[in-house]
């Protein structure tokens, strides 16, 4: 790779913005630009300077515009995720963790209603719950690839199987930079939706399988603790009461593909919340800044720890207080009016997938 000279990347600034002044030290270039319209040029001259190792980030400064180039640090590689067999590793165990989760959660509700054969419901279920967590990841790896940003291959995150749950997830990492407000935007927000699109298949094609018994049995077992009270979301609820098995005497066992619903919607909820790096924290960053951001966060926990959630508010609380900010490299352009009509959405999603107590929604 032929490297560029100082006269190289001002010649290349130039072919993009009107240069006023120059400042030149050991360890960057400053460039004071006149040009209103310099967000999708800075788009452009990003991709192209990363090429070359060097990148870019865009200031404001009482009335002027600073462009500042730097050389990209030497990468700091994460020995175990810089190997490109640790993600096909914890898919093959996550896979097998919710195939035993997925038969002895059958083999249970089997004791109560019949619903199938163990195997053949838990291969069912790990195609469902690893299929809302797959298209989720997906969805990143599409925007990412939409706006050139490279990534790793998704990680998924082995659960507790059978006491818990089987999976906590998955994430990628990002190895490109992320250039402004409406980028880290689009890559945010299309995980969740894409996720939630195949929670609601799931939802109602396990809704409409699920068992249901009647409140006398139903009572025995809650007494035994052989049935467990759930949390409902409304999209859950709605999907219930369209197929009518929310009776007055009747109780709806929830089958296996139910849970990965269930599951999915939980997820889906979580990564809404403006809360540190979820999905909903850098929407939250692009939109209200680094301030608010933070703010947003600590009223997640506190919206979590009310839905009973204490180990993922804690959780948040001990990350976000060791992460850095998310900050593009031009954080001074507005995200655009349309992503900002589009989070009203993403507020009403959260809320239709938040957990809430079954009494609540009764």
């Amino acid at each position: 790779m032929i490297e560029y000279t100082q006269e190289d990347i001002k010649r290349l600034v130039s072919s993009f913005f009107n240069i006023i002044e120059i400042e030149i030290s050991l360890s960057k270039m400053k460039f004071y630009i006149n040009d209103r319209d310099f967000k999708t040029k800075f788009v452009e001259i990003t991709q192209e300077l990363e090429e070359k190792n060097f990148f870019c980030t865009l200031e404001k400064k009482l009335d002027n515009t600073i462009l500042i180039i730097s050389k990209l640090p030497p990468a700091k590689k994460r020995r175990w995720l810089s190997k490109t067999w640790i993600p096909r590793i914890l898919f093959v165990v996550t896979v097998c963790f919710v195939l035993i989760d997925g038969f002895y959660r059958t083999v249970g509700v089997n004791r109560l209603a019949e619903i199938g054969d163990p195997f053949a419901v838990a291969i069912l279920y790990a195609w469902a719950l690893m299929g809302i967590l797959g298209v989720h990841e997906a969805g990143h790896l599409i925007a990412a690839k939409w706006h050139k940003i490279k990534t790793t291959w998704p990680y998924f995150i082995p659960g507790v199987p059978i006491y818990g749950i089987p999976t906590f997830g998955a994430f990628i990492q990002s190895r490109g930079l992320t250039v402004n407000r409406d980028i880290l935007f689009d890559i945010a927000i299309a995980g969740p939706i894409a996720g939630l699109v195949v929670a609601i298949v799931v939802a109602v094609f396990g809704v409409y399988t699920s068992p249901i018994i009647d409140n006398e049995l139903a009572e025995q077992l809650f007494g035994t603790s052989q049935l467990m009270e759930m949390n409902e979301n409304i999209i859950m609820k709605i999907i219930i009461i369209a197929f009518e098995k929310d009776g007055a005497n009747v109780q709806l066992v929830m089958s296996p593909i139910m849970f990965a619903a269930w599951l999915g919607f939980l997820i889906t909820f979580l990564n809404l919340l403006p809360a540190w790096q979820l999905d909903g924290g850098h929407l939250a960053r692009v939109i209200f800044g680094k301030k608010w951001h933070r703010i947003a966060t600590y009223a997640s926990m506190g919206v979590l720890v009310l839905l009973n959630y204490w180990m993922m508010a804690i959780l948040i609380l001990i990350l976000s207080s060791r992460s850095k900010d998310t900050q593009p490299l031009d954080d001074i352009s507005p995200l655009s009016n349309n992503r900002k009509i589009m989070y009203i959405g993403v507020i009403i999603l959260a809320i239709l997938c938040a957990p809430l107590p079954s009494s609540f929604l009764s």
